[in-house]
């Protein structure tokens, strides 16, 4: 039986050229994983944190981490405008630095409702573009609500809804 080597020698008439053949993609089981909506960290900045009553319903006021502020524009008086990006949809809205609290506009809302949010989800904003006019963030979102079965165990075996505290 020949092998082959992934890489091809690919010619046209005035240059040439290799191409590497793209394996085939199986898929990993995880839906979330394989319709995008989970996906590595690029390296750029980001922020990662969990949802409060305060940031869903009623309230839907979401304020970034001073983490996260230190990195964007300093809108002042005015709001930038801001993209969120989770999966293969896109929310606009806008983006108010110091006068406004660093936090997201009233758009924000759909943005929770459209995703079903919920007090304990977990987000993380990855912070794609960044200047003065624009922020646009990637968001993945990670549920809070476990499974039972996924939920540790007390030392009886029951679950339960309090944290285990070790040492």
């Amino acid at each position: 039986m020949e092998s082959r080597s992934s890489f091809e020698r690919v010619s046209n008439h005035k240059h040439s050229y290799s191409t590497m053949k793209q394996p085939e993609i199986e898929s990993s089981g995880i839906p979330e994983i394989d319709n995008g909506e989970y996906w590595p960290l690029s390296g750029k900045p980001y922020v990662d944190l969990i949802l409060t009553k305060t940031g869903v319903k009623p309230i839907y006021s979401m304020y970034l981490p001073k983490k996260m502020t230190s990195e964007l524009p300093s809108a002042g008086a005015r709001a930038v405008s801001a993209v969120l990006t989770c999966g293969q949809k896109k929310w606009d809205m806008f983006y108010g630095g110091v006068k406004s609290g660093h936090k997201f506009s009233n758009e924000w809302r759909k943005f929770v409702d459209d995703n079903n949010l919920k007090e304990g989800d977990g987000l993380v904003f990855e912070l794609l573009e960044c200047s003065a006019s624009k922020i646009h963030f990637r968001v993945q979102i990670l549920r809070g609500d476990f499974p039972a079965e996924l939920k540790p165990e007390d030392e009886e075996g029951a679950n339960s809804d309090n944290p285990i505290l070790l040492g």
